[in-house]
């Protein structure tokens, strides 16, 4: 697209363009960096405009627990226990519908109705609560999760994963609904260039089956300084990240709580990382700064006061002496 004939701008915020040229040098060094690794962005061009695209990688920086699904939008709700007992060794197909199992189950099925009133403990085929799949033991939760060792049926682990997305191993359960990812753990989305903000983060919260509003988060561009930039609802994250150099050594993109976060300027990260006796220093020599700057200031305007002054006098003195 061209603007005004100074050659063709990518927009990257509101108000805010970049020279094509500029913007393709930026990409040149990103995937430079990243050569060989599947984080290396590709780009094309519709209609004119320049769609840059791939792997955005986002730090998890939040505080507070996160609410997770507990049932995939696409599952079929289980029945109750009272009624479920007889689908131990089945396998569900993506309507409901029950399959052939591979191997059949220990249990003797006689009736649909009848089957759970039949079944006593001593047989070994009473009716238990669904249990957590044995992923969930790899990571810690803010809930406690109780594992059970009797082994699952290829069936009923085919089930358990089927539409999962797990956060550093964790997947997602009704037992474990409440979760807290690790603070500076890394996950990616798939995005492009006219993605804005609110746009990727509804596409994260709804990879990983967050409950959570998208309203209750933003992006953070985090400096290793102690900068920290807000990322607005009219920037592009991965025009962003691309202007920002490719190195996470420098800076990252964090999602994290509106209310937990305080953007740091580049002028008071400068200072965050000293001591307070330092930062006293500081202060104690900008008052003496501020105490001379007064001081010529002063100086200055009496001599320009006098000689005004003096002017008036002889002004008014002029028509008397004639």
């Amino acid at each position: 697209m061209d603007f005004g004939g100074g050659g063709d701008l990518v927009p990257c915020g509101k108000d805010k363009f970049i020279p094509k040229n500029e913007l393709l040098l930026h990409l040149k060094t990103y995937n430079i960096y990243y050569e060989g690794q599947n984080l290396q962005l590709r780009h094309r061009e519709e209609e004119g405009e320049l769609i840059v695209e791939g792997l955005l990688n986002i730090s998890w920086g939040l505080r507070r627990p996160i609410r997770l699904q507990m049932q995939d939008d696409n599952q079929r709700i289980r029945p109750p226990p009272s009624s479920s007992s007889w689908h131990s060794g089945c396998n569900l197909g993506a309507h409901g519908s029950v399959l052939k199992p591979s191997t059949l189950p220990d249990i003797q099925v006689t009736d649909t109705e009848a089957a759970p009133s039949t079944e006593t403990p001593g047989n070994g085929a009473a009716p238990r609560p669904p249990e957590e799949a044995p992923q969930l033991m790899r990571t810690r939760s803010d809930v406690g999760v109780r594992h059970r060792g009797s082994a699952r049926t290829p069936g009923e682990q085919r089930r358990l994963r089927r539409h999962r997305f797990s956060i550093n191993g964790h997947f997602y359960n009704h037992k474990t609904s409440v979760f807290t990812p690790a603070y500076g753990s890394v996950t990616n989305v798939r995005i492009n260039s006219t993605m804005t903000t609110p746009q990727v983060l509804k596409l994260l919260l709804n990879k990983f089956k967050i409950e959570n509003s998208a309203e209750e988060f933003a992006l953070y561009m985090v400096h290793t300084s102690g900068e920290k930039q807000k990322l607005r609802g009219s920037d592009f994250p991965l025009l962003a990240r691309i202007l920002q150099g490719p190195c996470e050594q420098v800076s990252k993109v964090f999602l994290m709580e509106k209310d937990q976060v305080e953007e740091v300027t580049y002028d008071v990260a400068q200072y965050i990382k000293f001591e307070m006796p330092i930062l006293r220093s500081f202060i104690q020599k900008l008052e003496e700064e501020e105490d001379r700057e007064v001081k010529k200031l002063k100086h200055k305007y009496s001599i320009l006061r006098l000689m005004i002054e003096q002017r008036l006098e002889e002004i008014s003195e002029g028509p008397t002496a004639m």
